[in-house]
């Protein structure tokens, strides 16, 4: 349920509003615009009285929600929400490009991917440490290491660093990762969500192999219920019939997230897609549609590569194809490219 406040409501009036609320034992959830105050209710509002409350004189409207999310929904949080990592923000109007090797695999290779995807334009560095793979006898990431030296290229560069986490455990060694990216298979870990809801660092949620939109939105109201707002949605293809490409991106995600949620989102069709050729246009479709962001793979040598490399971009592929999404999406939504 929402209520929505009248333009000028006094904050005393307020207050007590909220403080009635409280006693009836409901959480609120603010959310103040330029125009209006929306005041979203959590909880069992079965017992509330709408008419009571849209009696109020402070009180314009009141709706009830009928998704199960409240959190991530618009309708709680009408305004776009900004996730400032360190000073790179994302939402809102401002777009980032996540950018790097699917593995860390070494000094060299992060630090030299990390400098060149820098300069062509990505905004944040991204790097395996951790790596859940289908097979048990694939390269499962260096782990703690892969952290230290992704700390390295964030010290050599400026890159704020992005890393999947897969267990609650290993939450200690991310005390100096900017963003904890939650992978496609752990989505619906529940009892990871909600440890990552008890931090305050941002999460980057990418939805399941199979996962609906609203299951997805409900695995972000996880995080968020704890506590923690600073959420990043993914979509990273999903798996359908078709067998020409890795996944299929699922393009209708982007403008539909967008009328459902606040909540920033990213694209990633070097997942996707699974081949490096079709990264480019799928890349530009999604910025053509509104997406905050892309997640992009990037590697040296990607014949070479531990993981991922049919679908890694050259670090000279990566630079023709900056300008190209900067131009795309200066026409999608007017800006300077």
């Amino acid at each position: 349920m929402v209520v929505i406040l009248k333009g000028k409501t006094d904050k005393a009036q307020m207050n007590n509003f909220l403080n009635w609320l409280h006693g009836m034992g409901l959480e609120t959830h603010l959310s103040e615009g330029k125009q209006q105050t929306i005041v979203g209710l959590v909880g069992d509002t079965t017992r509330v009285d709408m008419d009571l409350i849209r009696a109020l004189e402070i009180v314009e409207d009141v709706r009830r929600i009928q998704e199960p999310y409240k959190s991530a929904n618009r309708k709680f949080h009408p305004a776009d929400t900004v996730v400032d990592i360190g000073g790179v923000k994302i939402g809102g109007g401002h777009f980032q490009i996540i950018a790097g090797p699917c593995s860390v695999e070494n000094k060299a290779q992060i630090v030299e991917v990390a400098k060149r995807v820098r300069d062509a334009g990505a905004g944040l560095l991204r790097g395996g440490a951790f790596k859940p793979r289908t097979s048990p006898y694939a390269f499962q990431g260096l782990h703690k290491e892969g952290i230290d030296l992704l700390l390295e290229a964030k010290a050599a560069t400026g890159l704020p660093i992005v890393t999947e986490l897969m267990d609650a455990a290993h939450i200690p060694l991310f005390k100096d990762v900017d963003v904890i990216q939650v992978g496609a298979r752990n989505m619906q870990n529940f009892e990871l969500l909600k440890e990552l809801g008890l931090l305050r660092k941002p999460i980057l949620l990418k939805r399941g192999l199979a996962s609906t939109l609203q299951e997805l939105l409900l695995s972000a109201e996880y995080i968020m219920a704890g506590g923690n707002e600073q959420v990043i949605l993914c979509e990273r293809g999903i798996r359908t019939f078709e067998t020409a490409t890795r996944n299929t991106l699922d393009i209708s995600a982007v403008p539909v997230l967008k009328h459902l949620t606040h909540l920033p989102i990213v694209v990633d069709p070097s997942h996707a897609t699974g081949i490096s050729r079709f990264v480019e246009p799928l890349a530009m479709a999604s910025v053509a549609c509104g997406a905050d962001g892309l997640m992009i793979e990037v590697h040296n040598d990607p014949e070479h590569a531990m993981s991922d490399g049919p679908q890694s971009l050259t670090p000279e592929a990566f630079d023709r194809l900056v300008p190209k999404i900067m131009t795309v999406r200066a026409a999608a939504v007017g800006v300077d490219a």
